[in-house]
């Protein structure tokens, strides 16, 4: 505020200064004018004896020099001074525009501020829940793993004899054996996703021989169903770094998504190569195939694709833990979509990119 008094102030005496000077100064320069010009026609003719000189020419000198001149001042010292005024008016309107932007600006920070301060209260809530969260599913999925565990030995002690037992009661126990296994995997993937999520996962990591372990979970997984295998795998495949437990797990899951999404009379195609330092394991279906525009989406948590309602029952974990536990063993996993040109089964497959195992002490691939 002091400070746009003072320039206020400063341009009031300009503005005065230059009034001041529109007056004194025509009037300064007439009576110069009349001054010379009378002792030029008059004094000094008096002092050499002359005749005085022509008091038209006099007329004629005083009116130009000391009255058309002074005039001309006036009216350009008159223009100067609105030119100053006018620019002291926009000074003063810019200094007042100033004054409230940086009042907007001042008021706009603080809100700015009290909303940064809000949200940091909001996400600082929303991560205690999220750990609440994964604390209350942890402890429930660690509760339910002893209760399954019993149940799982009293329905395999029950199939023992089932050959004594009616056909419905055995049917029965089948379908209650494979509820309770579906049930403890989920409860094991829980588990291990908390501690993904938590940063607490115990990896493994060392040398795996690819194609015994592809052979060895195709095997487990697809032939209950009876699902034929076409293989491409390269020769002399070099071992991959990984931990051995955790990639069977990503194995079963994109093998069991390949024998779900699969008609029953076409095969499940499973390739693996080395190239550039990676091997690439890859598991092709000849399923509905995935769109592109939900590509994106197939790995995120509880998701499922719009063709899962005609499958059978799922949680949308399966991917969605794939990638992660992939991730934490430093590969990466994607999927590609129409693999076929069939319109009906386009299909779709699913690499998994690891590292090539090192050499303990070489540089070389093992």
């Amino acid at each position: 505020m002091n400070k746009l008094k003072k320039i206020l102030v400063s341009q009031i005496k300009k503005t005065g200064d230059l009034k001041f000077i529109q007056w004194v100064l025509p009037l300064l320069l007439f009576f110069i004018a009349l001054g010379f010009e009378i002792w030029e026609h008059i004094v000094e003719n008096i002092e050499s004896r002359e005749p005085p000189s022509d008091f038209d020419m006099l007329f004629s000198e005083v009116v130009v020099f000391g009255i058309i001149g002074p005039i001309a001042v006036w009216l350009v010292v008159g223009a100067l001074q609105r030119i100053v005024a006018s620019e002291s008016l926009a000074r003063t309107e810019l200094e007042k525009l100033n004054r409230e932007l940086e009042a907007r600006v001042a008021e706009r920070t603080a809100d700015l501020a009290q909303r940064n301060l809000e949200l940091a209260r909001a996400n600082a809530e929303l991560q205690e829940l999220d750990q609440m969260k994964s604390d209350f599913v942890a402890l429930v999925s660690h509760e339910l793993r002893a209760p399954l565990t019993a149940l799982n030995g009293g329905l395999e002690l029950a199939l023992q004899d089932a050959d004594k037992l009616p056909a419905s009661t055995h049917r029965t126990l089948e379908v209650m054996t494979r509820e309770s296994d579906r049930l403890t995997r989920f409860v094991q993937t829980i588990l291990d996703l908390s501690r993904v999520e938590a940063g607490k996962l115990s990896l493994t990591m060392g040398p795996i021989a690819v194609l015994p372990l592809l052979q060895h979970t195709a095997d487990i997984v697809l032939l209950p169903s009876k699902r034929s295998v076409r293989w491409d795998v390269q020769r002399e495949l070099p071992p991959a770094w990984a931990d051995e437990t955790y990639l069977e797990e990503v194995l079963r899951n994109l093998l069991r998504n390949a024998d779900k999404y699969s008609p029953p009379d076409q095969p499940v195609y499973i390739s693996a190569s080395a190239e550039n330092g990676s091997i690439h394991i890859s598991v092709t279906d000849c399923g509905p195939g995935i769109p592109s525009e939900l590509q994106t989406r197939v790995f995120e948590r509880f998701y499922r694709h719009p063709a899962d309602e005609n499958a059978s029952p799922g949680w949308g974990l399966g991917l969605y833990f794939a990638h992660q536990l992939i991730a934490a063993q430093g590969g990466k996993i994607s999927v590609h979509s129409p693999v076929w040109e069939a319109e009906t089964l386009p299909g779709t497959t699913f690499t998994v990119t690891l590292q090539v195992a090192k050499c303990p002490d070489e540089n070389e691939d093992c």
